[in-house]
């Protein structure tokens, strides 16, 4: 089959294309195809292929490279058939969750795990299959979308990745102790895990940034399988942790407003009531691995967020502008990121505290280390407030052009900003409906009462400050100046002799083209930051620094909403416990995310 009537050939057969062919294929792209042309789109190469697809017919499809059927049908039959694969692997996941969260029958998580590891083994055979596909079929990726995986962000992936790595050897180590009571398949899960977290970082790294032209249905589809692997994986985390968290307390022995942690927030363990251990280190290799859990999970939501992008960037045409350039500068500020490594600080210091005393059994130390531990939250929010107020403010008086066109990256961004705040909003309002309901009595219910409103207000302002600064184009620096500076011929005041046998050594080496007596010197030139760009930059470090500490606390164990009794009392421990096993995962990759969409607004300020 030829696409060129003027010079036939039969290079579909192969599946790669001949130079006419392949312009001729994408002079053939549809007007709804068009929309992926961007000038905010990078390029792998190919610019006469990007200038052709540009003017097309505006009745005849693109074609697909490998099958030869046009970009419209294949197209929405791929993405008909992702779609269900998405949506039923992440419906029986999810039931297969819930049903080994809490069930008392013979279902257990052995069983989840048996389907994880299917999920898992067959997402990486798909990723190792579509490197090795790639890689030997020409021109295979044409494009590459300059604004998905960004260094940061794959670096992210690979930390993630490694102290994921580690959580699974010390489940291993810790699981051993268990084979002569337990399913094997809790030893095999993590060591699928281990070489599914390697293959796909490696995947993810090499080819996030991907435009793949060819198998648009088998890519569209192994990108869903992909992406629910992870959500599933994140989701039983969190439910694992989240379980680890809480236990149901006892209400007939609950005296005190503030109740003990050991009453309703409890260590679950592995099976010690049925199945003893075989060696000591069990229960501090247990321990340490649940400290890790936090990094597992935003590793799966990087991961499936990397995918999504990869999915929505299958046989999209990108234009010949690359993206922009930008360099990391931290010179310029400095209380910024002053104020915000003293905010972690204080918020490390108060959160250990925290944890040690939340532990003890006098209720007046439990009640003096949850109040510091409202009071460090609530200074954090209101600085963050004040700051970002600042920030929206310039961004409304110093108006900068948007980033026109779409981007798969930038949507998702703001889609993934706004929807795991929802989480934390959530949880902020059933606080403020509870304390308003009982009347707030005491220092204790009004600080509670205080951070809620106030976390709302930050979430919101917050949110205004990252979208709008996302969506506008990066500042253009100025040219560094070239000045042609002749060296002085005669320094030291030499005789006019010496002077003028130097001044004919030096025009016979500009004849041949040797001198360096008579050269360009460029100096070092730094352009100062105007006071906005400044007054942004630092606030976005400021920002950055307090999600971070935001992130720690209750990624690492803090569970003020359980420590105090009052919305405990107020909803009843089972609707309590669910608004926050649900809302707070979502509040905490709120925070993480946050502090990624920060940076790049520090980047493009």
């Amino acid at each position: 089959m030829c696409l060129n009537t003027g010079y036939p050939c039969d290079c579909l057969t192969p599946d790669v294309l001949c130079d006419p062919c392949r312009k001729m294929a994408h002079d053939l792209q549809a007007p709804g195809d068009k929309e992926h042309l961007s000038s905010d789109d990078g390029v792998a190469g190919g610019g006469p292929v990007a200038a052709s697809a540009a003017a097309t017919t505006p009745m005849e499809p693109t074609v697909d490279l490998s099958s030869g059927c046009v970009a419209e049908q294949c197209g929405n039959l791929g993405r008909l058939m992702s779609g269900l694969i998405a949506v039923n692997t992440l419906i029986l996941g999810s039931a297969l969750v819930s049903g080994t969260a809490y069930s008392t029958t013979s279902f257990n998580s052995a069983d989840l795990q048996v389907y994880l590891i299917i999920l898992m083994v067959l997402s990486g055979a798909w990723m190792v299959y579509y490197t090795v596909h790639t890689s030997q079929k020409h021109k295979a990726v044409l494009f590459k979308d300059g604004h998905a995986g960004p260094v940061w962000l794959r670096g992210g992936l690979v930390l993630f990745g490694v102290l994921s790595l580690i959580m699974d050897i010390f489940k291993i180590a810790n699981y051993v102790g268990y084979l002569h009571c337990e399913s094997a398949v809790k030893v095999v899960f993590p060591v699928v895990q281990i070489v599914f977290i390697f293959v796909q970082t490696y995947f993810l790294w090499f080819h996030a940034k991907d435009c793949v032209e060819l198998q648009w249905n088998l890519t569209r589809c192994g990108l869903m399988l992909l992406l629910s692997t992870n959500l599933i994986l994140w989701m039983t985390a969190v439910t694992e942790e989240s379980i680890h968290q809480t236990g149901v307390p006892d209400f007939h022995n609950i005296n005190n407003a503030t109740s003990s942690r050991k009453s309703i927030i409890e260590t679950v363990s592995f099976g010690e009531d049925e199945c003893k251990c075989s060696h000591k280190a069990c229960k501090t290799i247990k321990q340490a691995y649940y400290y890790l859990y936090p990094f597992n999970i935003e590793y799966s939501l990087f991961a499936s967020a990397m995918a999504y992008v990869m999915w929505k960037n299958v046989g999209r045409l990108t234009d010949n502008h690359a993206p922009h350039h930008i360099r990391f500068h931290g010179k310029d500020i400095f209380f910024g990121p002053i104020a915000g490594i003293l905010l972690v600080i204080a918020g490390l210091a108060t959160f250990v505290v925290y944890e040690v005393e939340m532990d003890q059994e006098d209720v007046g130390r439990r009640e003096h280390a949850l109040m510091m531990h409202f009071v460090m939250n609530i200074v954090a929010v209101i600085l963050m407030s004040g700051l970002t107020m600042v920030g929206v403010a310039i961004h409304m008086l110093h108006q900068q052009e948007h980033a026109l066109g779409k981007n798969p990256t930038r949507t998702l961004d703001v889609g993934l900003l706004l929807g795991s705040s929802i989480g934390q909003l959530t949880v902020s309002y059933f606080t403020i409906v509870a304390e308003v309901g009982t009347g707030a009595k005491g220092h204790l219910n009004g600080l509670n009462l205080a951070w809620a409103a106030l976390t709302v207000l930050q979430v919101i302002l917050q949110n205004m400050f990252i979208i709008e600064g996302i969506q506008r184009l990066p500042y253009h620096e100025p040219h560094q100046p070239v000045s042609n500076v002749i060296a002085n011929p005669n320094p030291y005041g030499c005789p006019n002799e010496e002077l003028k046998s130097a001044a004919d050594l030096e025009a016979s080496e500009i004849d041949t083209g040797t001198s360096t007596a008579i050269h360009p010197i460029t100096p070092k030139y730094h352009p100062r930051l105007t006071w906005n760009r400044r007054v942004l930059k630092e606030v976005c470090a400021f920002l950055l620094l307090a999600n971070v500490i935001l992130w720690i606390m209750p990624a690492f164990g803090a569970r003020p909403q359980f420590d105090h009794y009052l919305e405990t009392g107020f909803y009843k421990f089972s609707m309590w416990a669910a608004v926050v096993n649900i809302g707070l995962p979502f509040g905490i990759f709120y925070r993480m995310h946050s502090v990624a969409s920060l940076f790049e607004v520090y980047l493009c300020s």
